[in-house]
């Protein structure tokens, strides 16, 4: 068992010290009092919070209901309130300061963005909302987005919310196959998508993937396009719309259609590569409540801040935290169309410098991809405007941790790495920015309202500390995804029954001696290796960690479990060199793995070191980040023709080189 604790405790800088009169949690002392509030008293934690932080049109009458012993069916927060989710991110701040920006446009080509303010965000949102009121979209009807993540597309959210309407955002990358299969579980009648899209100076014919999908669609009648390049886009009578040529038709204004607090705001399907793909649907009194608290709370976002985060829109911290977040705080959010690398791997801290920005949260694999670049690039650029950075999607290794703090935020703004899923809607564990002290590669404390448990296999709990086993959450919170859309057993059976009384995240996990957790992986990601359960992102982390003369030996790493007639499972990694690793030639391919593996053996044990290792230029990585360790496993078994959906992959192209390393027995370690 890893227990962390040698791990030293980081103070948190003074630079990400909470501000007076922001209303974020100003120290360590009253997280804890408001921590224990939340869990001891939850009647009173949550109607205190969710009236201070949320306008409502009709107060609640009772703040919560249900528990997870019943598989959650009677789940219900802020009863009989009503609100509407576009008047708390843009109206009422429109009113207050109309001339705050809002949006940043950070556009693929440098230097073609623009700002739009709270004001111009209003018009915008309502004048798109009375377009689609024109095109007959009412409340309750779901609208499948397939957009880029640009201005518009926010735009089309929030007058949907407006509306009373659901969006379901598709990530404009899944293939045509697969964005079919979404609009058929939603059964969307509109489509609104692009004529192209833009990224990294590539075109992405998102209306002709669009029209794929659409020849076995038969809910769709209409399809909205919005002009990002004016070209591509082949028009069917009768069926597609202008959305620019449209838009500038209607009046500045439109009412905003109140909903009750248990009204489903928006489907967010699981990026699930094979089966029937999960459309989990969030209420909107609660996923507002848990996304305005983690933003302030988390980040200390509040008025005046500009907010940076690198992902995209369709992703579920692209909602949370690219849109409602930071709306709902009344900051500024940054709107990324590319990728951090282009045109150049100095992308981000030219808009950090450019735009002052206060927070920026990311993904490990996007800070391992730029760390190796050096650092010599970074230390050009002043990035005193940073007051807390964020981790977010995978457990980040403590090498990678201590370079994204050191390098980036100088060692003096604060690293929160936050543990989350689509199904949570909010945070679940992380730092809080100024107040709580960090650990290296920990998510860290609890947030607010939840109850983190570990549970062995059998479903006990396990009281000691440290102590490592499956993660689980012992009760609900306000943000938590209610069902899968018309599929509500499979919500029973995926997150509620095999643990009844608790919610199962999926994840293994460790909490040490001080409460902080430490994210293992996913369940189905631990293997067993001669009795012993591993964690493969345990395995990764000491990989990533290795170094040769204090440098670095890895870039990425990611680890999987394959059938082995002597251990039960056995370990591979494939991993990445750091560029003076490749060219070294005083190191040989056998001599870095050797090094490798001396430093799984040191951190874990002998039985950890992975029975094969394989040096490869890439690792398969969705565009969202996250590496697809299912199509390794199918590659390692042989199975090329069963490698499932890809098209959300970033580099499809690495799929062939990581067959041939495999396959071919002189690459083979």
């Amino acid at each position: 068992m890893a227990t962390h604790e040698h791990l030293t405790r980081v103070e948190q800088p003074r630079r990400s010290l909470p501000r007076p009169g922001s209303g974020q949690c100003q120290n360590e002392e009253e997280y804890r009092r408001l921590y224990e509030q939340s869990i001891n008293d939850p009647e009173t934690f949550y109607r205190e919070q969710a009236l201070a932080l949320l306008d409502w049109k009709r107060p609640f009458e009772k703040t919560f209901s249900g528990d997870f012993e019943g598989f959650g069916d009677s789940l219900r927060w802020f009863l009989n309130g009503e609100l509407n989710a576009c008047y708390n991110a843009v109206d009422r701040h429109a009113n207050k300061h109309p001339n705050d920006v809002a949006l940043i446009f950070e556009s693929d080509t440098p230097g073609q963005g623009y700002k739009v303010t709270y004001e111009e965000l209003l018009t915008n949102v309502c004048q798109a909302a009375l377009l689609l009121k024109s095109l007959g979209v009412e409340k309750g009807d779901v609208v499948t987005l397939y957009l880029p993540t640009i201005p518009q597309t926010i735009y089309i959210m929030l007058a949907l919310v407006r509306l009373g309407a659901l969006h379901s955002s598709v990530f404009a990358g899944f293939s045509p196959s697969a964005l079919r299969d979404r609009i058929n579980d939603a059964s969307s009648k509109l489509v609104i998508t692009t004529d192209q899209a833009k990224r990294a100076g590539k075109i992405i014919p998102t209306k002709e993937l669009v029209d794929k999908a659409l020849g076995e669609c038969p809910t769709v009648t209409q399809v909205l396009v919005v002009e990002r390049t004016g070209e591509g886009a082949n028009y069917v009578e009768g069926r597609d719309i202008n959305y620019n040529q449209e838009v500038v038709k209607f009046g500045n204004y439109c009412p905003c259609t109140s909903v009750d607090s248990e009204d489903p705001m928006f489907l967010l399907y699981t990026s699930g590569s094979t089966g029937k793909p999960k459309g989990l649907q969030h209420a909107t009194g609660g996923y507002l409540f848990g996304t305005i608290l983690c933003s302030k709370h988390v980040f200390g976002v509040t008025r005046g801040d500009v907010f940076f985060c690198v992902a995209d829109v369709g992703w579920i911290t692209g909602h949370s935290h690219v849109v409602y977040g930071p709306l709902l705080n009344g900051a500024t959010t940054v709107i990324f169309e590319t990728t951090p690398v282009y045109p150049n791997h100095m992308r981000l801290w030219d808009i950090v410098d450019t735009h002052k920005v206060t927070q920026l949260y990311t993904a490990p694999t996007a800070i391992r991809l730029l760390r190796k670049f050096g650092e010599a690039d970074i230390k050009k650029y002043d990035l005193s405007s940073l007051r807390a950075l964020g981790s977010v999607g995978e457990p980040i290794a403590k090498d990678v941790w201590e370079w994204f703090y050191e390098n980036v935020g100088r060692s003096q703004c604060a690293l929160c790495d936050t543990y989350w899923l689509t199904e949570s809607g909010m945070i679940l564990l992380t730092t809080l920015a100024g107040v709580s002290p960090m650990k290296p590669s920990g998510a860290g404390l609890p947030f607010f309202g939840i109850k983190p448990v570990l549970l062995d296999p059998s479903g006990n709990e396990i009281v000691e500390r440290p102590a490592e086993g499956i993660l689980a959450v012992r009760n609900p919170w306000p943000s938590l995804g209610r069902t899968i859309r018309g599929d509500h057993q499979r919500y029973r059976e995926t997150y509620l029954k095999p643990f009844p009384g608790y919610f199962f995240t999926g994840d293994g996990a460790t909490i040490d001696a001080d409460g902080y957790v430490f994210i293992g992986g996913r369940v189905d990601d631990v293997v067993n290796v001669s009795g012993h359960r591993l964690a493969t992102a345990e395995v990764e982390s000491a990989l990533i960690d290795g170094r040769i003369d204090n440098k670095s030996i890895l870039s990425d790493a990611a680890v999987v479990g394959v059938e082995d007639p002597l251990t039960g499972q056995a370990l591979i990694a494939f991993v990445c060199l750091e560029s003076w690793a490749l060219n070294d030639k005083d190191h040989t391919t056998q001599t870095l793995t050797d090094h490798c593996n001396a430093c799984v053996r040191d951190e874990i044990g002998k039985f950890a070191v992975p029975k094969k290792v394989f040096i490869v230029q890439d690792l398969p990585k969705t565009r969202s980040g996250k590496i697809m360790r299912r199509v390794l496993r199918k590659i390692v078994a042989g199975k090329n023709d069963e490698l499932g959906e890809l098209s959300t992959l970033s580099n499809p192209q690495i799929i062939d080189h990581l067959i041939s390393v495999v396959q071919g027995p002189k690459a083979r370690l």
